[in-house]
C-alpha cells in the first residue's frame, strides 16, 4: 500500500476520487457520470475505481472488521450506481477483504484469534518459498530500493506509515518469483485477511517496540544482499513466527472484531 489519500472529499457526495492498487489518487468522478457506469465501455474502469476506493477504506481501517457494507450507501459516496460497487465487493472477496452471504449482505472480512494464528502459521510456510525464489532473481536496483525501503522503515513513526513501508518491503524482497503468480496472490490475500490485527498490534507496542522489527529486517537484507535464499527464508519464517507468538499474547485486539 503506498501513496497517501485524503479523505476530506469524501464528505461531498458529488466527488469519487479514485486510486491506483496502492491507494494512491488517481482522479475524480462527479455523480453526474453515475446514469453512464452501465455503459459496457465505462462499467470495468468505473468497477475498478470502486475497487480500490472500497480497499483502501478497509485496508485502512476506516471500515472495520466485522462491519456491515452498505451498497446503497458506497454507490452514493462514491456517486455511482449499485452495479461498479456490487462488482467491486466480488472482487474483493476474492482477496480476502469482504464476505459476502446470500440474501443477507456484505460484511468487511473478519478473524478471530485462532483464524488470525492459522493464516499466520500459513504464511511462516508460503512466504519463505517466495523468498527462496526470488533472492537470486532481483535485479540490483531491486535490492538497492529494499534498501532504502529498510531505512524508511526505520525511521517511520506513523503507524500507517510504519504498515505501508513494512508491507512494501515484504512484498517487493518477492518480486523476483513474479512467475510463482498463484503463491504470490496468495500471500497478498493472507496479508489483506490480518491488515486490521498488524494496524492494532503495531500501536500496542508502539515505535518503542519496533526495534526487533527493525532488526530483523536488517538481517533479511543482509542475506539477500549475499543472495542467500535459504538464509533469507528462514529468518523470514523466523519473523513471521515471532509476530504470531506475539499475537497470541494479545487475545484482546480480537475482542469485538
Amino acid at each position: 500500500m503506498s501513496g497517501i489519500w485524503t479523505p476530506d472529499p469524501r464528505h461531498d457526495t458529488n466527488l469519487r476520487w479514485s486510486m491506483d492498487p496502492d491507494g494512491a489518487c488517481l482522479s475524480r468522478t462527479t455523480s453526474a457520470n453515475a446514469e453512464n457506469d452501465t455503459d459496457s465501455g465505462n462499467l470495468a474502469l468505473v468497477s475498478q475505481r470502486v475497487t480500490a476506493d472500497i480497499k483502501h477504506l478497509i485496508l485502512s481501517g476506516d471500515l472495520a472488521p466485522g462491519s456491515r457494507i452498505r451498497q446503497e450507501e458506497l454507490a452514493v459516496r462514491f456517486g455511482t450506481s449499485r452495479i461498479p460497487v456490487r462488482e467491486a465487493l466480488r472482487y474483493l472477496e476474492s482477496e480476502g477483504l469482504v464476505t459476502l452471504k446470500a440474501n443477507s449482505g456484505a460484511w468487511v472480512a473478519k478473524l478471530d484469534l485462532v483464524e488470525c494464528i492459522e493464516v499466520y502459521k500459513i504464511r511462516e510456510r508460503i512466504e519463505p518459498l517466495a523468498m527462496t525464489e526470488s533472492v537470486l532473481h532481483l535485479k540490483p536496483e531491486q535490492i538497492a530500493a529494499l534498501e532504502t525501503l529498510v531505512e524508511r522503515v526505520e525511521l517511520s513513526r506513523d503507524t500507517e506509515e510504519f504498515l505501508r513501508l513494512d508491507r512494501e518491503f515484504h512484498v517487493s524482497s518477492y518480486a523476483g518469483a513474479a512467475s510463482m503468480s498463484e503463491l504470490l496472490g496468495l500471500i497478498q490475500r493472507y496479508w489483506n485477511k490480518t491488515q486490521q490485527y498488524r494496524r492494532a498490534f503495531t500501536r500496542l507496542v508502539g515505535p518503542q517496540g519496533r526495534w526487533i522489527i527493525n532488526y530483523e529486517h536488517r538481517l533479511i537484507m543482509e542475506s539477500i544482499k549475499r543472495r542467500d535464499g535459504e538464509e533469507a527464508a528462514s529468518l523470514l519464517h523466523g519473523h513471521i513466527r515471532r509476530t504470531r507468538l506475539a499475537l497470541a499474547q494479545h487475545p484482546e485486539l480480537f475482542v469485538n472484531n
